[in-house]
């Protein structure tokens, strides 16, 4: 649906989370001049505007009341007001309310405009020392019972680096319910109260972590990052793989080819597999790409 010209816009402004000098200047323009800032925590906010001497009023808007808020906020924006949505820290959205309200936008034709900040969770992968590549971000686990179980043992095999953000009461539990499922030597690395005065990132296996959190309470808020799974290529034998490249030469695959192909789905060498398949015989399998696979092999 597109937006009609008389249209507000929401604007998801990302925070501080936890230095302020972290905050943007298109983050302070942005709330100088929206009509209303929905807050998840007014009060919170308040110091922040208060800070940057911004006057514009606020309204909650948190889980408790989104849905009361969400058609209150959506008339707003139709009448031509411009909002602000900020969490307490970082990025509305993400492990936050406002899902709600941004898809009750698009699907009015309002436009949503990010106005981005710090979040936890890239704060913390940035600096963890971990594979970066490709990762995976939880948020917070159930609290208890099935379903975290279930959580973290989709989470076994996952060989994506995962991000989880934990509370200090609830941090030892988390560290067993890891070790149990997951096992005590996968590296972890903790970051707590990221860019403030006592930011911390200690590094070493769950194993260890258990033992360093049975020392010292835990203190602040958590960032954890869990290193991804290491798995093995299973174990294939020489004629399964012959019988592999026999079907992908049916299929019209040359030499070259198919163990190419062979090689991604297996991981092994692809000289490993193109020496087998030099010793299938038979069969009107194109040369020219192979004589060429030769010489880049040798």
């Amino acid at each position: 649906m597109q937006s009609t010209s008389n249209t507000g816009t929401l604007y998801l402004v990302g925070t501080p989370i936890g230095n302020l000098e972290d905050m943007t200047f298109r983050a302070v323009r942005i709330l100088q001049t929206v009509d209303v800032i929905a807050a998840e925590d007014t009060r919170h906010t308040g110091k922040l505007l208060q800070h940057f001497q911004i006057k514009t009023p606020q309204v909650s808007y948190h889980e408790h009341n989104q849905q009361q808020r969400v058609p209150e906020l959506l008339e707003k924006l139709s009448q031509g007001d411009a909002i602000a949505l900020v969490t307490d820290a970082g990025m509305p959205l993400i492990s936050d309310p406002g899902y709600h309200l941004v898809k009750a936008c698009i699907d009015a034709g309002v436009p949503v405009v990010p106005i981005p900040g710090p979040t936890a969770s890239i704060t913390a992968l940035s600096a963890a020392g971990l594979p970066t590549d490709k990762f995976v971000f939880e948020g917070f686990l159930p609290p208890k019972g099935q379903q975290r179980r279930d959580r973290l043992e989709a989470l076994i095999s996952e060989t994506r680096t995962v991000i989880f953000y934990e509370s200090p009461h609830r941090l030892r539990q988390t560290l067993q319910d890891l070790a149990s499922l997951i096992g005590e030597e996968r590296q972890l690395v903790l970051a707590r109260e990221l860019t403030k005065l006592h930011e911390e990132f200690w590094r070493g296996t769950i194993k260890d972590a258990i033992a360093h959190y049975q020392e010292r309470e835990p203190q602040g808020e958590f960032t954890l990052v869990l290193a991804g799974a290491q798995l093995t290529a299973p174990v294939v034998s020489e004629e399964a793989l012959k019988s592999e490249l026999q079907q992908l030469f049916t299929q019209g695959l040359s030499r070259s080819q198919a163990s190419r192909q062979l090689a991604k789905v297996t991981s092994l060498p692809r000289r490993q597999i193109y020496q087998l398949a030099l010793e299938i015989p038979g069969s009107s399998i194109p040369e020219v790409d192979d004589i060429k696979t030769r010489s880049e092999l040798s």
